[in-house]
């Protein structure tokens, strides 16, 4: 009994991590519709970042992915500009295409991580790192702590961002109906252009957790390929506050499943997850 309830405590802390590495997709492919295939990498590539400026300037992590935030958000505005004119403008097929394209940029980024990092895998020093916090009979990592209060406190903010400012309400009316907006004399590729720029900026953030919760290597993209689309499908697309229940759900079976059967079972989880909840409730746990 302490064993699955240490379990659902430890899921409870990485669901929340995989909620603030998910939100961004939440926005440029739950939202914007845009298939963000690349945005594993994306994360990586700021975890780098993150690990440069630590090993650099002996830099926190946290302030490292804060001070990397504004590069990741002029990354998406380009990123998009050139989805939008090499693919998006010229069709109903931009969608396919547009798979190829985010392929092609996250094989580039994994590529160019191997040439300027290798392929060991690479660390932050940080003074909660190393160190754990006794809960009961538990030991649960402060790092998993930093990133839970982190990834909530992330999650809110990009929550009520999109409820509460204009340029939130906009970017939720963009993709609810584009040509409704157009009409009333608003630039919907700018907005959708900003949100992508929103969704990339706060991988800085998560990136910086990503590599707090443990090392990173440049193909540790593709274990996080099936987690993240799995948590905004079956949130619901657009639904942030479905993502944090998602992200939640699956870490509390991933971690269930890892103490119970094994390190081997965990990685097919979200695939399963993602399966049942495309077969049950296409539309997710809070769709719109």
């Amino acid at each position: 009994m302490d064993l699955l309830l240490g379990a659902v405590l430890l899921g409870v802390l990485l669901g929340c991590f995989y909620a603030a590495v998910s939100v961004g997709l939440s926005v440029s492919f739950g939202l914007l519709d845009v298939p963000h295939v690349a945005h594993p990498a994306f994360l990586v590539l700021a975890s780098y970042g993150v690990y440069q400026l630590n090993e650099s300037y002996d830099i926190d992590p946290l302030l490292a992915g804060l001070a990397i935030t504004p590069l990741f958000f002029l990354f998406g505005l380009i990123a998009y500009r050139v989805y939008y004119e090499t693919f998006e403008r010229r069709g109903s097929d931009a969608a396919v295409r547009g798979i190829a394209f985010f392929f092609g940029i996250a094989f580039i980024i994994e590529v160019l991580i191997i040439l300027q990092f290798g392929v060991d895998q690479r660390s932050v020093s940080a003074t909660y790192i190393g160190k754990s916090w006794r809960f009961g009979e538990f030991r649960i990592p402060i790092r998993q702590l930093v990133a839970f209060a982190v990834a909530l406190t992330l999650t809110a903010l990009l929550a009520i961002y999109l409820s509460k400012t204009f340029m939130g309400r906009a970017i939720r009316a963009v993709a609810q109906d584009e040509e409704a907006l157009r009409l009333m004399g608003a630039n919907p590729v700018r907005i959708k252009q900003f949100a992508f720029g929103i969704a990339t900026a706060v991988l800085g953030i998560a990136g910086a957790l990503l590599i707090i919760v443990a090392p990173v290597e440049p193909t540790l993209d593709r274990a996080y390929i099936g987690r993240t689309f799995c948590v905004v499908v079956m949130a619901g697309l657009g639904s942030i506050s479905g993502t944090l229940i998602a992200a939640v759900i699956l870490g509390v079976a991933e971690s269930i499943v890892l103490t119970m059967f094994g390190a081997s079972w965990a990685p097919a989880i979200s695939f399963a997850m993602l399966l049942a909840v495309l077969a049950v409730r296409p539309q997710g746990l809070l769709g719109r």
